[in-house]
């Protein structure tokens, strides 16, 4: 009989093999923390070597913040996609378009399932404070939050549905309050109840002009 010897390994493309270690440290961010994504931890979750690691990234706080960047956006992209992937709001929305898009928006971020972001959200911007380069990611995936929230309150106005001066400004103050609330995702959920899980969806209310429970879930 002839023996085998040990399966050699296929080689990985540099873009693979660094999209893989950006994908793991975003898997480690979102359930254990920021400050648990290591050249080591990450090494271990991909079961290689922490040294193929520090050669794509030769500083930790690079991955770091392309692992918060990961993250963000995938959620950013599941809950309100660019105009022409949004099922509820195509890229020329009729009347009530931006409403439905708006209430699965807050729908979504009061569930549970939102939880694990925020606290990457609230532990970035924590940890931005002391590490420059994550602070640089934390402000761009805000600045993409409010443009994204933008556009679809400009398509509500342009619609007639919503009543706005500013739209950008309206975005940012959305953006605030949605992050304001989820900022007490670490107190439980007694203290997560009504008032506080409305509070967004009431004062972007408030803010386009529509009447109390228009953007609640139907």
């Amino acid at each position: 009989m002839t023996s085998r010897g040990p399966e050699k390994r296929v080689r990985k493309a540099p873009a693979e093999r660094r999209s893989e270690m950006v994908t793991a440290a975003a898997r480690i961010g979102l359930t254990e923390g920021l400050e648990c994504v290591t050249l080591r931890r990450v090494a271990d979750e991909l079961g290689v070597r922490p040294g193929l690691v520090g050669h794509y990234f030769p500083a930790a706080d690079r991955l770091v913040a392309e692992a918060f960047t990961s993250a963000t956006m995938a959620e950013l992209d599941s809950l309100l996609p660019e105009l022409p992937e949004l099922p509820e709001l195509p890229a020329d929305p009729g009347p009530g378009g931006a409403v439905r898009a708006l209430r699965r928006l807050f729908s979504l971020t009061s569930s549970a399932d939102f939880d694990d972001v925020s606290r990457l959200w609230l532990n970035a911007r924590h940890l931005a404070r002391y590490r420059p380069v994550l602070r640089e990611h934390v402000v761009e995936q805000d600045l993409l939050w409010c443009r994204r929230i933008e556009r679809v309150v400009a398509a509500g106005v342009a619609a007639g549905d919503f009543r706005c001066a500013d739209p950008w400004a309206a975005a940012v103050r959305i953006h605030v309050a949605i992050d304001g609330t989820s900022a007490y995702v670490n107190t439980g959920v007694g203290h997560r109840a009504a008032p506080i899980a409305d509070m967004a969806r009431t004062f972007a209310e408030a803010e386009l002009g529509l009447a109390s429970g228009a953007l609640a879930p139907r």
